[in-house]
C-alpha cells in the first residue's frame, strides 16, 4: 500500500547487500564540497578571471542554503569552486551516516547553484549546463584539528589566489600568452608575486577584497529568544 512498509517478496534479500557506514561519534564532522570540472565550467561561463564577484556570491548563497537545510552545522567556510560545512561531536544527523549527509548536502548544494544562477549572476547569464558537485565527509577528533583543517583551506585560497591574480595581470594586462605568463611565474614566493603585482601593475595585493584572497565565511549569530520570537511575528 502506499506510503505503508515495502512489500515482502523474494527478492528482498537485496537488501542485505546494502551498507551504512557511520561516522565515529563524539567526533568534529567536516563534509567538504567541490566543483568538478570548474575549469571548463568557468570557462564555458565566461567567469571574469582572475574572480568573479557575481559566481562567489553565488556559492555563498548555496551555503546559506545548506546552512539553512541543516541547523546542526554551526561553520562553514569556502574558496573558489568549494566549501566546507562543520558539524559539531554532538551532531546525530542521519545517525551520522557516512553517505546520507554527503550527498544530501552535495545535492542541496547543487540544486540551490541552479536555483539561484540568474539572481548572482545576472538575467543574461544563460547556464548551458548544469554543475556537478561532489562531497566528502572527514571527521576530526578535537577542535585543534578542526582549526587547523580551516587553516589549510584558508592558506589554499591564498596560494591559489595570489597566483591567479599574478597570472591574469600578466596575460590581461602584460600583454603575455599564458605559457609565457606560467613560465615568469615559476618558482616565485609570495613576496616576489606581490611585488610583481605592485611594480608592474599598481596592485597593491593586500587591498584586493578579503573574500578573494582569505575566502568567506558563514557562522551562526545568537539572536536572544524574545528577539526571535518578534522576528517570527513580525514575518
Amino acid at each position: 500500500p502506499v506510503g505503508g512498509t515495502m512489500a515482502k517478496s523474494r527478492f528482498e534479500y537485496v537488501k542485505s547487500y546494502e551498507t551504512a557506514p557511520t561516522l565515529l561519534t563524539n567526533a568534529w564532522i567536516v563534509v567538504r564540497l567541490d566543483g568538478r570540472g570548474f575549469h571548463r565550467f568557468s570557462d564555458e561561463h565566461e567567469f571574469i578571471k582572475p574572480n568573479d564577484e557575481r559566481a562567489l556570491n553565488l556559492m555563498n548563497k548555496c551555503a546559506e542554503s545548506v546552512m539553512s537545510e541543516f541547523g546542526d552545522i554551526v561553520f562553514a567556510y569556502g574558496e573558489s569552486d568549494e566549501f566546507s560545512f562543520v558539524f559539531p561531536p554532538s551532531c546525530t544527523l542521519f545517525n551520522r551516516r557516512d553517505a546520507k549527509i554527503a550527498t544530501s548536502i552535495a545535492s542541496l548544494f547543487a540544486s540551490s547553484y541552479v536555483f539561484f544562477w540568474r539572481e548572482c549572476m545576472g538575467d543574461g547569464a544563460t547556464l548551458r549546463y548544469p554543475p556537478c558537485f561532489d562531497a566528502r565527509c572527514v571527521v576530526y577528533p578535537s577542535l585543534q584539528n578542526v582549526r587547523d583543517y580551516l587553516s589549510w583551506r584558508q592558506a589554499d585560497c591564498h596560494i591559489n589566489n595570489l597566483y591567479n591574480t599574478c597570472f591574469w595581470a600578466l596575460v590581461q594586462n602584460g600583454g603575455m600568452s599564458e605559457t609565457a605568463a606560467e613560465a615568469e611565474l615559476r618558482g616565485t614566493v609570495s613576496d616576489e608575486k606581490q611585488e610583481l603585482l605592485f611594480s608592474r601593475f599598481g596592485i597593491n595585493y593586500a587591498t584586493l577584497p578579503a573574500m578573494f584572497r582569505r575566502g568567506s565565511i558563514l557562522l551562526r549569530e545568537r539572536v536572544p529568544v524574545a528577539e526571535a520570537a518578534a522576528a517570527v511575528d513580525a514575518a
